[in-house]
This record gives structure tokens, sequence and C-alpha cells, in this order.
């Protein structure tokens, strides 16, 4: 009986108060700027260098530079950045909001990297 009066109590603070708890599925969860979410990529700066794969500890990242490929598998992935502080071209950053949920046991995502454009060779002039 004892228990039962333990519960009501907190049942009628919460009426009274108003929850406790977070909103998460009414209201958006609230991310700050030191959250480590997941990684990201600016596939037009991206040279391919591999660099990003051999520094993950996880192996969560593959390049390949022959299909010109760059993936990563979000399972493996535990959000530790050196990947972004190893980046020559800094093509990768840390969001601060998490990935999506994924459902399936393979959560990989493949981008494609384009060459980088070549620019025009400068101009003649004429005098």
């Amino acid at each position: 009986m004892r228990h039962v009066m333990e519960i009501l109590g907190i049942v009628m603070k919460s009426l009274v108060f108003g929850s406790k708890c977070k909103m998460y599925p009414v209201k958006p969860a609230k991310f700050f700027d030191a959250t480590r979410g997941h990684v990201e990529i600016e596939t037009d700066k991206c040279i391919l260098c591999s660099l990003c794969a051999k520094k993950c500890p996880t192996d969560a990242i593959t390049v390949e530079r022959q299909n010109k490929i760059w993936k990563i598998d979000r399972m493996k992935c535990i959000a530790c950045a050196l990947c972004v502080d190893v980046c020559p071209k800094k093509c990768l950053k840390m969001a601060n909001s998490y990935s999506p949920v994924g459902t399936s046991r393979v959560n990989e995502e493949v981008f494609n990297i384009a060459p980088p454009a070549k620019s025009p060779p400068p101009a003649q002039s004429k005098y």
C-alpha cells in the first residue's frame, strides 16, 4: 500500500507542476554547438587522398580512388572526429545533429566525388 501512495504522489506532482520528461517526439531535440553528431563531406572539395580512411579507428570510412567513391558506414562510426582533424582540404566536418535512424544493419552512405573543375587558362593580353 505504501508503494501505491508513493506512485500516486508522483502522478499528482506531475499533473500539478508538469512533467519533468523531455518532449522529444513532440518537440525537436536541441543540439548544442559542441555536440558530435555525424560526419559530413563536401564532395566538391575532396581529393580522395584517403587520409581519413587511414586515420579512422573503426574502419568506418573507405575511399575508392579508381571509382571516385567515398563511403562511410554510420553503424561503425564512433564520431571521434579524427577524420575531420586529418583532412588536408577540410572537406569533412562534424555536424551537431545526429544522422537519421537506420532501418537495416548495413547503414553505409556512398558519395560520388566529382573531379575538381579545372580553372580556365589565364587570358592572354593583346598588348
